[in-house]
């Protein structure tokens, strides 16, 4: 059986999908754009996007009763490598030493223009 969790905290999908799904202790979280929910805006620069990107998954796992350090996975999609380095630094900040299992790589373009995509997979 599936569970759909949505934060008010985090912006609303902008397709048919769910901002996150549980199953069987597992926390599927969707890529988040680094659209802050309460503006509507997205920040400037890889930094402030990536630490947006990281607050609304923050949210949504919040909503589901978690917290950063059930993270097991993530993926971070960047519109450029160069932007790796910017991002690696706000990213270390959001884990406390066990950090999740990572893949992060460079997309031809992603929704709304953005720099920085981030996904993850939580466990209970």
């Amino acid at each position: 059986m599936k569970k759909v969790i949505c934060s008010e905290k985090a912006p609303g999908a902008i397709g048919p999908y769910s901002q996150a799904i549980e199953a069987n202790g597992m926390v599927f979280v969707s890529g988040q754009l680094p659209i802050d929910a309460s503006t509507g805006e997205m920040p400037d620069g890889i930094e402030s996007q990536a630490r947006q990107s990281l607050e609304n998954m923050k949210h949504i796992l919040e909503e589901a009763g978690l917290s950063m350090a059930n993270v097991v996975k993530t993926t971070v999609f960047l519109q450029d490598m160069s932007l790796f380095a910017g991002m690696n630094s706000v990213y270390a900040t959001y884990f406390d030493g066990a950090f999740p299992a990572r893949s992060a790589f460079a997309v031809k373009a992603l929704p709304k223009d953005a720099l920085v995509e981030i996904e993850c997979i939580a466990v209970r």
